[in-house]
């Protein structure tokens, strides 16, 4: 049997994502392995939602650097040592450095909380609704220097309902990223995705530039 994807997953609070990620993918028979959880902040509960599935964690406060640079040569010291395939950003509520995406680049994906391109940034559920969006998700993307500007493998969208407030919105969200991220987590730990020169391919063939859809439990 082929060795396992080898994964490190980047967090700084909850981390819900990396639940589905543990839930969904770390198994003795999964093809992805996560081989260790860092945050930047020691009281994240994503840490003991890690140290639960035995899985190595390690903290590295960026205050304690002296910037943006320092930290991200920290952080990349720290993860080289467990060799990883794939870096997945779960909530880690930090910009990096291009020196820090170049060094992952083709193996670095996050997820973003709308469907992109639309909504970068922040505060994406209450801005779906200010400007009468029809529909709202999320997605996963290659990192790469630009913020949420990588190029899209995967959304997940929903129809935004009448009442819905920006907290209904985040809930519903929240449930489709935790079936989007291990989905296309699993195409990467299976060989299937990669990152050309001219954008994501799965199966070999280029993705549109909004990626595939999953809408209703089904991928289009």
């Amino acid at each position: 049997m082929a060795q396992p994807c080898r994964a490190l997953v980047l967090i700084s609070g909850s981390g819900s994502n990396l639940q589905a990620l543990i839930d969904q993918l770390h198994s003795s028979d999964a093809p992805l392995h996560i081989a260790a959880v860092l945050s930047n902040k020691a009281d994240a509960y994503g840490l003991i939602r890690a140290q639960n599935a035995g899985i190595d964690t390690l903290v590295l406060d960026h205050k304690a650097y002296a910037d943006r640079e320092a930290f991200d040569r920290a952080m990349i010291s720290a993860m080289d040592a467990y060799q990883p395939d794939l870096v997945i950003l779960a909530g880690f509520m930090r910009i990096l450095t291009p020196t820090f995406v170049e060094h992952y680049q083709g193996r670095l994906l996050n997820i973003h909380p709308s469907l992109l391109p639309r909504h970068k940034g922040l505060n994406t559920h209450q801005r779906a609704l200010d400007e009468g969006d029809s529909e709202h998700g999320c997605s996963v993307h290659f990192v790469t220097a630009e913020l949420d500007g990588g190029p899209v493998i995967a959304r997940a969208a929903i129809d935004i309902l009448p009442g819905d407030s920006a907290e209904t919105l985040a809930q519903r969200v929240h449930q489709q990223e935790h079936l989007l991220y291990p989905q296309v987590a699993r195409w990467f730990a299976e060989g299937r995705l990669s990152l050309a020169a001219s954008g994501p391919l799965l199966d070999g063939q280029a993705l549109p530039a909004t990626g595939k859809t999953l809408r209703n439990g089904e991928m289009h």
